[in-house]
């Protein structure tokens, strides 16, 4: 962890390399560079740098980069640039490299802390686009604690097709509507081509996006920040606006353990409930707490919950993309209406050394008449929050279902069995999935997938097939955060712990329901002992490299499926 000696000097970095003859071999290498020897009186400031053309959401990110280099520089500091990878999950959906997303959580947090740490900076300015960018970046900045400010890459703007928006989700649920007979191959082709139009990350309130907001409302990016699109202009300053903000942290010695708190997790978890933001938060928050060492667990979700309504009409189940979110105020207008209604904790906290609600103080009370993505928060589209979390026989540790956009959250079914997502998603295409089945895919957690991935095409395909309500659909896996439907996920234990979603038979009755918060599989205790009796672990899916040691240190997802959950003396 980072020294949190007060009396640490402000560059930690340059005081070391001028310690003394000892350190002339340190200097040298900085002259190698171009430093001057007044460098080395200005704070070293990384730049965790994204950029990649791996993905839309990561390639427009350069430009974010070289802005942030020239606010650290025109601020007085040194910029360190240094890269972190991502996964596209938008590109390995339904692929075993899908497998490889939240392991790349993992990788970008420790490529963080590896950088900041080894290299003994004063701050760092973390940029990324794609989901896994979010947490992971978060993470590591937590852990290594120095003046840390995250600058989200921004969303992309719709894309267009016979004046119908559309984006990454219009794809995969027109893979179903074209398996169905609705729209010709033509028709899916033309989607296909027009969904994604430039550069950002996915455009509604997907994982992405979520997290952009909930770092705002965290207080660890700037104001109105996390819905700007990633071709404006706008994009570009606030990115420059970041790293001189930084520059100020450093001098006051801001860190992120400073304003990541037990109360500043609520306030981001108001947020993502108020916007009907994705299941993977969840998991994302977890982690993110327990890199900052606060307390916090599953069911804080559910008492979150209880008290927060959904009052913007964003996407997967509602109307409007993030760039619409961001005409009608942003997630600013969403946090001053949470914190009138008291729903907010109004002393917390952030990186430009105000408070939240000082940083809202001249935020409009309610959001502009000419809109409707932002609803009163006494005429909410629904009086609670989104995200459940259920557990019974099935999930007695947790799982977590997003219930805006049904009209009946309850059901029961037969179990349709599968343990892989591929064939799952064929039974879906070929028509072998039938409404008021409960379809299972299971040995997909964080060791069995291992990985825990997302399962969007099966949700998709249901979704396009026009059974997205009346088909339910349980994982120990995860979903994207552009999944709606009766879907479940998260399911704790997983099958591959030994959990009781490994004990379902083809046919088992299972209930959903999320009025009384219930996942139970509706089998006698007697036969579900003797079916555990039976049962074998199997055996590992991979033997060596990342996939190996994720599957080997992961946690339970109840608990975030992190890697350093060791048990304190």
């Amino acid at each position: 962890m980072a020294d949190s000696n007060p009396n640490l000097p402000i560059n930690r970095r340059s005081a070391n390399i001028t310690q003394g003859k000892a350190r002339a071999a340190n200097r040298s290498m900085f002259y190698g560079m171009g430093y001057t020897e007044a460098d080395f009186d200005k704070p070293m400031v990384g730049v965790a740098n994204g950029h990649s053309t791996i993905t839309p959401c990561n390639s427009g990110l350069q430009k974010l980069a070289d802005a942030a280099i020239a606010g650290i520089e025109e601020a007085g500091g040194n910029a360190q640039v240094f890269g972190t990878p991502t996964i596209s999950d938008g590109m390995a959906m339904g692929t075993e490299g899908m497998k490889y997303s939240l392991v790349s959580r993992e990788v970008i947090s420790d490529c963080v802390e590896t950088c900041v740490q080894g290299q003994w900076m004063d701050g760092c300015v973390v940029i990324g686009g794609c989901d896994k960018n979010m947490p992971g970046g978060m993470m590591g900045m937590l852990r290594a604690n120095v003046p840390s400010i995250y600058v989200y890459g921004g969303t992309i703007e719709p894309g267009c097709l016979h004046g119908c928006d559309l984006n990454i989700v219009s794809v995969f649920e027109a893979v179903g509507q074209n398996a169905a007979g609705k729209i010709s191959d033509q028709e899916l082709k033309d989607i296909e081509q027009h969904a994604i139009p430039g550069t950002g990350s996915c455009g509604g309130m997907y994982t992405a996006n979520t997290m952009s907001s909930s770092f705002e409302a965290l207080g660890m990016s700037l104001p109105y920040s996390s819905t700007m699109a990633n071709p404006h202009a706008e994009k570009v300053d606030s990115a420059r606006e970041s790293a001189q903000v930084l520059i100020e942290a450093i001098k006051k010695d801001i860190k992120p353990r400073d304003i990541v708190t037990r109360q500043s997790i609520e306030n981001a978890v108001a947020v993502i409930m108020a916007v009907g933001g994705s299941t993977n938060a969840v998991l994302h928050f977890l982690a993110i707490a327990h890199a900052a060492g606060v307390e916090w667990s599953i069911d804080d979700f559910e008492r979150m919950r209880k008290k927060v309504p959904v009052f913007c009409d964003m996407k997967p189940s509602g109307k409007y993309l993030a760039v619409d979110l961001h005409k009608a105020g942003g997630i600013p207008q969403v946090m001053k209406m949470l914190l009138n209604a008291g729903l907010l904790h109004g002393d917390c906290m952030t990186i430009t050394g105000k408070t939240i609600a000082e940083t809202l103080k001249d935020v409009p009370d309610v959001p502009r008449a000419d809109q409707d993505v932002i609803h009163p928060i006494d005429k909410p589209l629904y009086a609670q929050g989104h995200l459940a979390i259920l557990k019974g026989n099935l999930s007695p540790e947790g799982a977590v279902a997003k219930i805006t956009g049904l009209k009946n959250p309850v059901m029961t079914g037969p179990a349709r069995v599968f343990d892989d997502e591929q064939s799952a998603l064929a039974a879906i295409l070929s028509g072998k999935i039938k409404a008021g089945d409960v379809m299972v895919l299971r040995y997909l957690g964080p060791k069995g997938g291992p990985g825990m991935p997302e399962m969007l095409a099966p949700t998709g395909a249901l979704v396009g097939e026009g059974l997205g309500e009346s088909v339910g659909l349980i994982t120990d896996g995860r979903f994207s955060g552009g999944t709606w439907g009766m879907v479940v996920g998260h399911v704790a234990p997983e099958a591959a712990a030994g959990g009781n979603i490994a004990l379902i038979h083809e046919g088992d009755s299972i209930t959903i329901d999320a009025h009384q918060l219930l996942l139970q599989l509706n089998v006698p205790d007697a036969e579900l002992a003797r079916r555990r009796a039976a049962w074998k672990a199997p055996k590992p899916r991979y033997t060596r490299g990342v996939q190996a040691k994720f599957a080997f240190n992961a946690s339970s997802a109840s608990r975030g499926a992190v890697l350093d959950d060791f048990p304190q003396n």
